[in-house]
């Protein structure tokens, strides 16, 4: 039996699904035919087992275009991703008190979101360390500025090293051995949101003023060779490696942060770390061709290549390593996938609920974060087992502390 289900929607490519036992709602479904009746998509679109509902395209979805880019598919969150980092630290040499850990982390890092006034979510006074951070990507950032002057005013060095809000955050784990790991989720925050909607809505001024018919307006792409391609592709580099540096400056204070606690030993971080997008775009060579792949919700899942696929706020992750199945375009999920939406989530489950969910782990347990309830996420075991021929587990990690914005 195929490791994939095959759809073969009517004046499009076909797609590839890695869903077996795994929930896929029909919008999911009709958004992935919308894509693959697009005259720029190579061979076939590739979804993962996290498959969800988005804006124009699915979350879950690897999209193959050849001279062309679709920005809404990149998304808002560009590059946005996960980093883990494997610590010496076993589970013995924590505090019993969790809370004081998660209230370091929370001191550490700026999370959350403050609508008006002073926004506790970014930086008030920038760090010099962050400071230093930006220092090489000001010019790349005021570069794009010069051309397109509405990117200005966004949040680029006050966002720098800070966490968001919705399904980002900061973990402490357990593995199988357990040994200590940090694990977060984050992105390119406010500049990538500026720049992801002002190309989005360039595409589809380009879209209409060509005359061009779209399965979904959502979907309008910019060519190779047109006004504004070799712009886009430039910022969403430039975001992406953005996104990367937000991580890194995140880990570096959330390590620093433990160390400072004299309730934890001295310790290191070994060599197993790993920082990757699942958000973005790049170019590839695959089937002999030069393409560019577009992983909104999926990760690089080349041979040999590490990966992360979280779970939710109370389900294992997972540190993988890809088997470079050339079907899916060398990719796998990018978690476990939403099974419903967040305001359906927050209507579906109670405070208690969500209690019984993350029994034993620190964290938020209040009707702000019900959105973010294990309950509204797929099994992630189930999600593991569909895509089985994409990714080995190398480590199973348990959270024991949350930090959500």
């Amino acid at each position: 039996m195929s490791p994939y289900q095959l759809h073969e929607p009517p004046g499009g490519v076909p797609i590839k699904a890695w869903t077996r036992g795994v929930p896929v709602e029909p919008a999911a479904l009709a958004q992935l035919e919308n894509v693959a009746k697009l005259p720029i998509v190579y061979r076939w679109v590739a979804a993962m087992p996290d498959v969800h509902f988005g804006i124009g395209a699915t979350v879950g979805s690897v999209i193959p275009t050849l001279g062309a880019v679709i920005p809404a598919a990149v998304g808002v969150d560009i590059g946005c991703g996960m980093m883990a980092v494997q610590t010496t630290l076993r589970a013995t040499d924590l505090p019993d008190n969790l809370a004081q850990v998660r209230s370091a982390v929370e001191r550490a890092v700026p999370h959350g979101r403050t609508p008006g006034g002073r926004d506790r979510g970014a930086w008030g006074n920038v760090p010099e360390r962050v400071a230093a951070v930006w220092q090489p990507l000001q010019a790349r950032f005021f570069h794009l500025v010069d051309k397109h002057p509405s990117l200005k005013n966004s949040n680029h060095v006050v966002h720098l090293g800070t966490l968001g809000t919705g399904n980002h955050f900061i973990e402490l784990c357990l593995d199988e051995q357990d040994q200590v790991w940090a694990m977060l989720h984050s992105g390119s925050r406010g500049v990538g949101n500026r720049i992801g909607n002002y190309f989005i809505e360039l595409a589809k001024k380009d879209m209409a003023r060509h005359g061009s018919q779209l399965p979904d307006v959502d979907l309008a792409y910019l060519q190779e060779g047109s006004e504004h391609f070799a712009d886009y592709v430039e910022a969403v580099h430039f975001a992406q490696d953005f996104a990367a540096q937000n991580r890194q400056v995140m880990m570096d204070a959330v390590i620093d942060a433990l160390r400072r606690l004299p309730t934890i030993p001295a310790f290191a971080l070994t060599q197993l770390a790993v920082n990757c997008h699942h958000n973005y775009v790049s170019r590839e060579r695959h089937y002999g061709r030069e393409v560019l792949v577009t992983r909104k919700g999926a990760v690089y899942a080349g041979q040999g290549a590490l990966g992360i696929i979280p779970g939710s706020m109370g389900a294992k992750s997972y540190i993988v390593r890809g088997k470079g199945n050339p079907e899916s375009f060398c990719s796998c999920s990018h978690g476990a996938g939403r099974v419903m939406s967040r305001t359906q989530a927050k209507k579906v489950f109670s405070l208690e609920d969500h209690r019984k969910a993350t029994v034993g782990v620190e964290c938020r347990k209040d009707k702000d974060v019900l959105d973010e309830t294990p309950g509204a996420y797929k099994d992630i075991d189930a999600v593991m087992r569909a895509q089985a021929d994409l990714v080995e587990i190398v480590h199973s990690l348990k959270q024991i502390v949350c930090v959500k914005g």
